[in-house]
């Protein structure tokens, strides 16, 4: 039985998976550092906890494309759904407005900080209609609670 599987049968994740540390880098070639933008901040998770996280990722994308749960507009983090493809089909978007004679705009925004703000109850009734076994639900219960900086 993998880690991951332990993780899963016991419906918990550990906490040491869940304590990131941050390292401060300075930014090579400035005149003076007296500056925050000057420095590049690196955030450190334990290499197993990363490993073990990436192998579920995969699993649960399996899983949601196989069973047609993922949007098909759905791009971002998804395997052969990278940001290039999300460039041609805006791309697409805009000249088939401008065929049809329409102005066309854009939004963009930064979702690097979305997994904080997610709605943690909403994530678990969405594994629960998704079929998941009340173990996986139960794993994501308590995988995200108690992230520690």
């Amino acid at each position: 039985m993998s880690t991951a599987d332990t993780c899963f049968e016991l419906e918990s994740w550990p906490s040491y998976f869940k304590t990131s540390s941050t390292i401060i880098i300075p930014k090579p070639n400035r005149e003076s550092y007296n500056s925050p933008k000057f420095f590049r901040l690196i955030v450190l998770l334990n290499t197993l906890g990363k490993l073990i996280e990436k192998v579920i990722s995969e699993c649960l994308q399996f899983h949601l494309i196989a069973n047609n749960l993922i949007h098909l507009c759905q791009l971002g983090g998804l395997k052969q759904r990278l940001t290039p493809n999300t460039g041609i089909v805006l791309t697409y978007f805009i000249c088939s407005g401008w065929v049809k004679n329409l102005m066309t705009s854009t939004l963009a925004f930064d979702i690097a900080q979305f997994f904080p703000s997610l709605n943690h109850h909403h994530l678990l009734l969405i594994l629960r209609k998704a079929g998941y076994d009340s173990k996986v639900e139960q794993f994501f219960s308590n995988y995200i609670v108690d992230m520690k900086k």
